[in-house]
């Protein structure tokens, strides 16, 4: 029998072209994704018009064991979904033999985070402008307390932003703090971030007189508060005063740094996970990377068999 293969696959990048109009890079792309799978299945005696789906599957599992990232195997899939379903859809083959497959998973991506020197570097920067006087002191207290609190309590830029001004009313030692689903939760406060906000209140006052605020941060724009892309605009040109690189650093950044800190000094994760606002613990066992070299440490450190191991038992 004749193996049509190769004429198969010029018709499917034919038709990519005249009717979806895909550009060259996606054309050449998917030429390559083809020829590489033909490769593949000329090593188990088959090709692509006659190909199943555990040759497929194989073909996904070399990729795998290659090393090729999930991406990468994601987007060859792609392109391999999209010819057998022109040869079903042409009547070359009666069955999609990618049908049943699922597509690799895409690795979760590691939040940005600082380190610990980083973020004191931050501190102490926003510390010494908070004291220098001048007619914008207010907007660099206000800074210094929007990083301290972002950075004490890890709450979400748009909680942040939004705080009372009711919060100033409280003894100072914690937040109540409204987050998604309207869900409240209690966060403690550093001694820095109380001194902080009551510094930036008394200059507050002192610009506004006894006017009532609703908003700890307010502003005279629609929402009534600061809008989170000043704080993240003006945390930018701080950091890169400190040396920070910009890509490097967010509000979010400030929250994930939080997180990571607290678990690398050995805070529980379920603590973490009501601190953040987290529904699922999930979602906050991604920062356990950072706990990854340190526990390894411990366990060479004080695991018996390692110690049997550095003996030569």
């Amino acid at each position: 029998m004749r193996d049509l293969s190769a004429a198969h696959a010029e018709a499917f990048l034919e038709m990519m072209s005249a009717e979806r109009g895909a550009a060259a890079n996606t054309l050449s792309s998917y030429e390559k994704d083809l020829d590489e799978l033909s490769a593949f299945l000329k090593t188990r005696n088959t090709s692509l018009a006659r190909a199943t789906s555990q040759d497929i599957a194989a073909f996904l599992s070399w990729m795998t064991a290659e090393g090729y990232k999930a991406s990468s195997q994601a987007r060859r899939l792609s392109a391999i979904r999209q010819f057998y379903k022109f040869l079903y859809a042409e009547n070359i083959r009666e069955d999609d033999p990618t049908g049943i497959l699922d597509s690799p998973k895409k690795g979760r991506a590691l939040p940005k985070t600082l380190s610990e020197e980083q973020a004191g570097r931050l501190i102490a920067l926003a510390e010494e402008e908070a004291r220098q006087p001048g007619p914008r002191q207010l907007e660099r207290l206000r800074l210094l307390a929007l990083i301290e609190l972002c950075y004490s309590t890890g709450m979400r830029v748009s909680e942040l932003v939004s705080l009372p001004a009711s919060v100033l009313g409280a003894d100072g030692r914690y937040l109540i703090i409204r987050g998604k689903g309207n869900k409240e939760r209690l966060v403690p406060l550093t001694r820095t971030a109380i001194a902080a906000l009551r510094a930036y209140a008394d200059a507050l006052r002192n610009e506004h007189g006894e006017r009532e605020e609703d908003y700890l941060f307010p502003a005279d724009g629609e929402a009534g508060h600061l809008a989170r892309q000043v704080f993240a605009r003006d945390l930018k040109s701080l950091g890169a005063r400190a040396g920070i690189p910009s890509a490097s650093l967010s509000p979010h950044v400030l929250r994930h740094a939080f997180a990571s800190h607290l678990l690398a000094g050995g805070a529980d994760l379920r603590v973490v996970q009501e601190l953040l606002g987290h529904s699922d613990i999930s979602t906050t066992q991604i920062y356990t990377h950072i706990l990854d070299e340190k526990l390894r440490d411990l366990v060479e450190t004080h695991h018996p068999l390692a110690k049997r191991v550095k003996n030569g038992d």
